[in-house]
């Protein structure tokens, strides 16, 4: 016959290191699936702070040493100019970038707009200034970029960034400056591009 218990009713289970009251048994094999899917998760889940390793940029372009690179974003959009007249020469000049913003997976994250403002999509933005840029590698692309944030809203991955690096550009730059006279005045065009962004905040 089987021991009983005496916190419980239920029959024992016998061991190697004596009985166990089976309601413990089962308690124990429920808390060792959840320690274990926890860990997997924490294994699959989106890099953060520390895990992501800064880019190998040029001097001009790096983000401050007391701050770590929370978040990357490949984007893929636009570059959107406008013909205008300044003095007596025609020329294009940007009017706003228009391009979604992706994780390492492909998934749209958010969007970038005119300000320049990043729009993550839990609600969070963040709106900077170009302070510093250098020249593509690729000859026909727009330049890289050093950015500081001006302002931000919402409450989510964008809150705390100070600085948004662009890096890797292909694409991009505006039409030959011929296709800019009196004729296109106030015309729009639009270069796709794509480039990589990386979002940096304080280190905590």
């Amino acid at each position: 016959m089987p021991h009983v218990s005496r916190f419980s009713k239920e029959p024992a289970l016998s061991g190697a290191e004596g009985w166990v009251p089976r309601t413990s048994a089962k308690l124990f094999a429920v808390t060792k699936f959840l320690l274990l899917a926890s860990s997997l998760i924490g294994l699959v889940g989106p890099l953060r702070g520390q895990d992501i390793p800064r880019p190998s940029v040029p001097d001009q372009i790096k983000a401050p040493a007391n701050e770590d690179v929370i978040l990357v974003a490949h984007a893929t959009g636009w570059q959107i100019y406008t013909c205008e007249l300044t003095g007596d020469t025609y020329g294009w000049k940007l009017k706003a970038p228009d391009a979604e913003l992706h994780d390492s997976q492909g998934a749209i994250i958010g969007h970038h707009f005119a300000g320049p403002t990043w729009k993550h999509n839990d609600g969070s933005e963040v709106s900077g200034k170009a302070v510093a840029k250098v020249d593509s590698p690729q000859a026909d692309s727009i330049p890289w970029l050093l950015v500081t944030a001006t302002g931000h809203s919402g409450n989510g991955d964008f809150t705390r960034v100070t600085t948004v690096q662009r890096i890797n550009t292909h694409g991009g730059q505006p039409p030959p400056a011929a296709d800019c006279n009196a004729s296109k005045q106030n015309a729009e065009a639009k270069s796709a591009y794509t480039a990589d962004y990386y979002f940096s905040a304080p280190a905590k």
